[in-house]
């Protein structure tokens, strides 16, 4: 069972940044695949960006460049640092986990993930 809980989220004008982060409890953490999700009213859920176990990261294309995907293993804690905010980054963002294989790459598919956290809000205003 793993446990996760995000914070960070707010509100920011076009150009900004803001960082996330994801703190995780309970067992397994070390055995997961993680990952940040979001979803904006009236659209579905998509996978931002993903960090395996052994720190490869995977980005969608909308983001790259511009957002960064880490963990602190020793804080049990996953972080999303965007950059360059756009409105159309506006959406509720969800860290989620999944135990994962040593070899495994990570996954954007949110039918992958078992563990979800509650969600904290992302608004960019032109």
């Amino acid at each position: 069972q793993v446990q996760l809980v995000e914070s960070g989220g707010g509100s920011v004008q076009a150009g900004g940044s803001l960082r996330l982060s994801c703190a995780a409890s309970g067992a397994g953490y070390s055995s997961a695949c993680l990952a940040w999700f979001r979803q904006a009213p009236g659209k579905e859920r998509e996978g931002v960006a993903t960090v395996n176990r052994r720190d490869y990261t995977r980005y969608a294309d909308s983001v790259k460049g511009r957002f960064t995907i880490s963990k602190d293993n020793a804080k049990r804690t996953l972080y999303l640092q965007m950059n360059s905010l756009k409105p159309e980054d506006t959406a509720m963002y969800y860290c989620a986990a999944y135990f994962c294989a040593y070899v495994a790459l990570g996954s954007l598919e949110q039918s992958e993930y078992k563990y979800w956290g509650q969600g904290t809000q992302v608004t960019v205003s032109s």
